[in-house]
């Protein structure tokens, strides 16, 4: 597959995940009085924005976007109800987000730097 193609599809599996792992949370946070949830909100927008642009540019090129496994997502949904269940602190729910988006963005960081050194080469070897 096409390096940007396959970047594409990592997108798309993080943009849903992102945006699964956030409804799931404005859910367990839909009867309590959190002021982060404005803030979630304006996040799952986000996410849905990435999420159908790459699923777009994907059918566009022909390729049936994959997300990330089941065991993943249930991992996740686990983890957080049992953080949210200890302490729903808006403290505490922006301390789950600023882990969770540094893991996301420590692992795409990574793609990107694969895929800056397949440019590279490619690259080089072209000219």
């Amino acid at each position: 597959m096409d390096e940007s193609l396959e970047l594409l599809e990592y997108i798309y599996a993080c943009a849903d995940m992102g945006m699964k792992s956030t409804e799931k949370l404005l859910k367990i946070l839909k009867e309590k009085d959190n002021k982060i949830k404005k803030i979630l909100e304006s996040e799952l927008k986000e996410y849905e924005s990435f999420y159908k642009e790459s699923d777009k540019l994907l059918k566009k090129n022909k390729v049936e976007p994959k997300t990330k496994g089941l065991f993943a997502s249930l991992m996740a949904d686990i983890s957080m109800k049992i953080e949210v269940a200890k302490d729903n602190s808006d403290s505490k729910i922006a301390d789950l987000l600023i882990r969770g988006m540094t893991m996301g963005t420590i692992d795409i960081q990574k793609r990107l730097d694969h895929f800056e050194g397949v440019c590279k080469k490619f690259c080089v070897k072209s000219i």
